[in-house]
């Protein structure tokens, strides 16, 4: 279970990163969150204001798919999903926002499913 102290520490940190990272029309932000037992993936057009498409290990088409939601391969295919979803929109180019998050792990594999999907960041 987290502290309040560390829940405030990853709070200090989403800001900080949310003071660099905006997410415009023609390059969104994907905002990846992490919970004990799933990931999700929202790409967001701050200018608008809008969630263009969202994806998570329990989405209709991830989650008869993953035989585990908690580790690093179902993180892999949450990236690969985004990554194609994306694609049918035309969204080439992304800013990535850990929100907060360390870039280890079920993060960096999301990072690292959506670029081997084609996006850029």
């Amino acid at each position: 279970m987290r502290t309040n102290q560390e829940r405030q520490a990853r709070l200090y940190r989403q800001a900080r990163v949310r003071r660099r990272v905006r997410g415009t029309d023609e390059r969104p932000r994907l905002s990846v969150y992490r919970s004990s037992k799933h990931v999700y993936v929202q790409v967001i057009t701050d200018e608008s204001q809008k969630t263009l498409l969202a994806v998570s290990t329990v989405s209709s088409d991830l989650k008869g798919q993953l035989p585990k939601t908690t580790d690093v391969a179902a993180a892999k295919q949450v990236g690969l999903t985004v990554a194609r979803r994306c694609k049918e929109k035309g969204i080439t180019r992304v800013v990535f926002d850990r929100n907060g998050f360390l870039y280890h792990g079920r993060v960096r594999a999301i990072a690292e499913g959506a670029r081997e999907g084609g996006l850029e960041f």
